[in-house]
């Protein structure tokens, strides 16, 4: 990062389960301040208790498809005179199982595309004037942005358009470090609605995840696509 100190603060979406929980575990212990969003208070109260033993952090639960929303959580990263990371983790698979596309329902793929498209594109655009230089912008995409597998159309291009919305966001905005990162299967409960009756228990722990996602937060990587088993190597040394 620009700034060494121990002050860097990064907003996480989604965190109250699966990855972004694992990604707020993980930057608390490395010493980041956190602002943490979910749509269930229920659920992330409890991971801002667990975490405000390690580092400060601050939550406000809501549905980032709303605008209201992502300005009030605008007006939180200015209290914290600014942020280091956005982490775009929050997402919606749509239908389960995955419909075809020619029986896809055009209303459900909307709010997949509201949910993982303009929501994060919106927070991004609420956060522009809260942004540090040098400051990183991690939207969590997938390999079914890039290979169609049938069944996942919605879902996929969703992520593909992500992708692509990634891509332009870093042309147009030099100061800022804007990476997509693919982490692969992982054990989580979108994974396993995406398969439903099926045992994922051999799929790996979010938490194995996290040094990829540090290795961009933490270092000095140009803005790109990435997926989390390329970074491994990267990974800090605890």
């Amino acid at each position: 990062m620009t700034d060494n100190s121990n002050e860097r603060t990064a907003l996480i979406t989604g965190a109250s389960r699966g990855l972004g929980l694992a990604l707020a575990r993980g930057l608390a212990g490395r010493g980041w301040n956190l602002i943490l969003t979910a749509r269930d208070p229920d659920r992330l109260r409890p991971v801002r208790d667990e975490l405000a033993t390690i580092t400060h952090v601050a939550m406000l639960a809501g549905d980032l498809t709303d605008p209201a929303h992502r300005r009030e959580l605008a007006v939180l990263a200015r209290g914290h005179a600014g942020l280091d990371a956005v982490v775009n983790n929050a997402g919606m698979l749509g239908p389960s199982p995955q419909p075809a596309l020619l029986d896809y329902p055009l209303e459900a793929l909307t709010a997949v595309y509201q949910a993982n498209v303009i929501a994060p594109l919106g927070l991004v655009q609420a956060l522009s004037a809260e942004l540090k230089p040098g400051a990183r912008v991690i939207n969590v995409t997938s390999d079914a942005a890039a290979t169609p597998y049938p069944g996942w159309g919605g879902y996929g291009s969703s992520k593909a358009a992500l992708d692509q919305l990634s891509a332009v966001l870093a042309a147009e905005n030099e100061s800022l470090k804007v990476y997509w990162v693919d982490p692969g299967d992982m054990r989580t409960d979108m994974h396993q609605a995406a398969f439903p009756g099926e045992d994922i228990s051999d799929r790996p722990l979010p938490a194995t995840r996290v040094p990829a996602f540090v290795a961009l937060l933490e270092g000095n990587l140009p803005s790109g696509r990435y997926q989390a088993e390329q970074l491994a190597p990267m990974a800090w040394v605890a």
